[in-house]
């Protein structure tokens, strides 16, 4: 069940963020489910290896790389997905940082009790 609250939460957080950011546009809702699907499939099978292949950088920026990898992820997403833009890298990397910021806290509202599963 936790699944489906993060794909919706996501989803709406993505319909928001192209409203408020100029540089990141979504054509609709059903582009934005297939913006938070594919960014999860990117998190779950590329991430890892490119967080294993950027350690260093990762190492020497105190995590702060992560923004970077995630900022990839989400210009990846908007390759792979049709109705979903992202007008460059600065933008991506800002959509990245308001992201994980409110996915945090409203994860934290509808997932309050639910432990998180690894």
């Amino acid at each position: 069940m936790s699944f489906i609250i993060r794909l919706l939460v996501t989803t709406a957080l993505v319909v928001f963020l192209c409203w408020l950011l100029p540089g990141v546009h979504v054509t609709g809702w059903t582009s934005a489910l297939w913006v938070a699907v594919v960014m999860g499939l990117l998190n779950v099978f590329l991430r890892p290896v490119l967080v294993f292949m950027t350690l260093p950088a990762t190492l020497v920026t105190m995590g702060l790389f992560l923004f970077v990898i995630n900022a990839i992820i989400i210009m990846l997403s908007a390759y792979f997905v049709d109705g979903f833009q992202v007008d460059g890298f600065w933008y991506a990397l800002l959509f990245s940082l308001i992201l994980v910021f409110c996915q945090s806290i409203v994860n934290g509202i509808f997932l309050k009790g639910e432990p998180r599963k690894m």
